[in-house]
């Protein structure tokens, strides 16, 4: 057996113990065969992440994954997500759901999703080692009930190289440091040197451009594009306008590592860690969640005359008004029992395994679907803090009315933003000329997009409509014949109406 494949099968020897002290119990009597329909979006990873561990402990519960790609598959480019959902959920009856919060805040309101809270008081199930800002999350979205639980969020920091900062004499990063604050620490780097081997202020992995400095600014401040009440972009404002002055003086300062087309397009393992300067020790800080310290440890196993540097980590990016908040946190997935479900039990047996402490300290090895909900097993990496990541809470975000701005719409907005952008960093219009125009046009794309929606969508129901209509027809014209055929049927009308 190779080292790899002896690695493998005593991790799984090793799961194996760590479920057995709650499956042996001699004197119990064997349970009985229960069935569970899970909704995932792939069987395999499914069971990889998360079915192979539960069934361990619950032999008797046999999974079937329904899967969500299906949705995909059936919708067609130009469908209606929300709607699609729905009626896949409605034609499989999963037991258990998983869902993104938004949709679990609806599922709520229209009651397919049964509150957990007195499943967890009956059962004494502990939520206290629970990262106490994603419960309040869930019962911000459950009006202060829990409807769903997820073992895994999404989170961001600001990692920094400690000994750039200590050769230059820099202020050290701090704790909830929104992104204007990360600009102008960045600022305070020197920028001299040859593109190989200068240092950088900020580095995003592969680099960042303006446009892209610009989304994640809008993104921590909550700022959009669009007002998908009133269905009008908003970029002509004086938000946008901070937001975008800001990033062009940023890429302007050359502290922003931006290779451009010069950037890494595939080679050697190598060629790929060289090509970020914060992994090589190049660059003063960057923001990520745990898959930049999972780079910086496999480029020093990789690389033979790899520098490690002292890494620090602090929270953040945060608002600018509320530096003790992020909207850099946030929920995937979340696990829900369906309402009408007839397996609700097997259903939360899952639920509590999938968020409880022996599948935390399984997974706390590996990190590689995210930062842990059940505090208290990923304390560090590598021999890294990550407190980091469990410091902030999370704003609210709200991503549905989003889904409701036509794809065609991009295909026309993005080519223009990109072109009045680069003419702005070009210096051949100024900042005020390009956000009149990007909004002015972009509103008369938007428009057409809608329209083009709306009438798509009336073509749709008239199609079904019709062929509905051409059913029923169908199905009276076959009753009509099955009644003047019998003469049994004819007496028998005969009588009825006399």
């Amino acid at each position: 057996m190779s080292i790899k494949g002896m690695k493998k099968a005593l991790f799984l020897i090793m799961c194996l113990v760590l479920v057995a002290g709650c499956t042996s119990n001699p004197g119990s009597k064997e349970p009985e065969q229960q069935s569970l329909r899970v909704m995932f979006w792939d069987e395999n990873y499914f069971f990889q992440q998360y079915g192979d561990l539960f069934t361990m402990q619950h032999p008797n519960i046999e999974i079937e994954v329904v899967s969500t790609n299906n949705i995909y598959r059936d919708m067609g480019p130009d469908g209606d997500y929300d709607k699609a959902f729905k009626d896949f959920i409605d034609k499989e009856q999963p037991d258990v759901l998983m869902v993104s919060i938004d949709q679990m805040e609806t599922y709520i309101s229209e009651g397919k999703i049964r509150e957990l809270d007195t499943l967890i008081e009956r059962d004494k199930y502990s939520i206290d080692t629970i990262y106490p800002a994603l419960i309040e999350l869930l019962k911000e979205r459950g009006d202060n009930k829990i409807y769903g639980l997820t073992p895994n969020f999404y989170g961001s920091a600001i990692l920094y190289n400690a000994d750039l900062f200590a050769k230059h004499g820099v202020e050290l990063p701090r704790d909830g440091m929104s992104w204007y604050d990360i600009i102008e620490l960045a600022k305070q780097f020197p920028t001299e040197g040859d593109e190989k081997t200068r240092i950088y202020g900020f580095d995003n992995n592969w680099g960042i451009n303006m446009t892209q400095l610009a989304s994640m600014i809008s993104s921590s401040e909550g700022i959009e594009q669009i007002d998908t009440n009133s269905m009008k972009l908003t970029l002509n404002t004086e938000s946008w306008k901070k937001i975008y002055q800001t990033s062009l003086d940023a890429m302007k300062s050359n502290v922003f590592y931006n290779p451009g087309e010069d950037g890494f397009r595939g080679g050697s393992m190598e060629e790929y860690y060289q090509s970020q300067p914060f992994v090589m020790g190049r660059a003063a800080m960057t923001t990520g969640d745990t898959y930049v310290l999972r780079n910086l440890k496999e480029a020093a196993d990789a690389l033979k005359d790899y520098k490690p540097f002292e890494i620090g980590i602090v929270a953040g990016p945060a608002s600018s008004t509320d530096p003790d908040k992020s909207r850099n946190i946030g929920i995937s997935e979340v696990f829900a029992i369906s309402a009408n479900s007839p397996n609700a039990d097997a259903a939360w047996e899952f639920i509590k395994f999938v968020n409880g402490d022996q599948f935390a300290k399984i997974k706390s090895r590996s990190l590689n679907n995210g930062l842990l909900s059940r505090m208290g097993y990923t304390d560090e990496y590598n021999g890294i803090s990550l407190e980091a990541y469990y410091k902030l809470k999370p704003l609210p975000t709200d991503y549905s009315g989003m889904r409701k701005i036509p794809n065609g719409f991009y295909e026309k907005f993005q080519p223009l933003l990109d072109t009045e952008l680069k003419a702005v960093e070009d210096n051949t219009k100024s900042l005020d000329e390009a956000l009149a125009k990007i909004e002015a046009e972009g509103q008369v794309a938007l428009d057409q997009a809608l329209k083009e929606q709306e009438e798509k969508k009336k073509e749709e129901e008239a199609q079904g409509g019709s062929s509905e209509g051409s059913a029923d027809d169908s199905a009276g014209t076959a009753d009509s014949s099955e009644g003047s055929d019998g003469a049994e049927g004819s007496a028998e009308n005969s009588a009825n109406e006399g």
